[in-house]
């Protein structure tokens, strides 16, 4: 029988040491991650059935900064701090109607997308190869409206939910991605805290 070891290898891109931080401080920056995130749903651009917000852009960074497990957990914090009746959600909205409703399935995609970015990010697809950075952002968008467009195919159809809930929103994740990628560029090489 042969010992297992267990990899302590540090992620490539942490720039606020949440890998060794305390339970305490994990959980403030869990916090300020979902008032980053409720902020972000505040800019908004109203559209039906779905809107267009910062969200996607505050979900890939918190990804991308905290890391897939933290950026997760975060990322499902804030999702349920809407749920409850906090004013988190688009436009400052609230409540667990809006996650059985059109915008359910990118609500529900959310989590999973910050994962699949913060996994990407932690293998060197972070600001140090901003084009690899760029391409992260993009699978986080791209996950997000495929997700979420297949949720609001159920309730309107497939040709509508295509026409209304993913094409409008390419020039966005274009752009988001693109912003994303240059905020990891911004922190590349540096640790934030300590």
């Amino acid at each position: 029988m042969t010992n297992a070891t267990v990899s302590t290898r540090k992620p490539s891109f942490d720039p606020f040491g949440l890998q060794s931080r305390s339970l305490a401080w994990k959980a403030g920056a869990v916090v300020l991650g979902s008032v980053f995130l409720a902020l972000s749903s505040y800019i908004e651009v109203p559209m039906i059935p779905v809107p267009v917000t910062m969200q996607t852009f505050a979900v890939t960074l918190v990804g991308a900064l905290y890391g897939w497990r933290f950026g997760a957990l975060t990322i499902a914090a804030w999702l349920v701090e809407g749920a409850v009746g906090f004013p988190v959600l688009a436009g400052g909205a609230a409540g667990i109607q809006h996650f059985v409703g059109p915008t359910g399935g990118y609500l529900f995609s959310f989590p999973v997308v910050g994962a699949v970015v913060g996994w990407l990010v932690a293998r060197g697809w972070n600001g140090d190869r901003v084009i690899l950075a760029f391409a992260a952002m993009l699978i986080g968008n791209l996950l997000c409206l495929v997700l979420g467009t297949a949720w609001l195919a159920v309730m309107i159809g497939a040709e509508k939910a295509i026409a209304f809930g993913f094409l409008p929103f390419i020039v966005g994740g274009l752009l988001k991605s693109a912003l994303g990628a240059a905020t990891l560029k911004l922190f590349s090489g540096r640790t934030i805290i300590g």
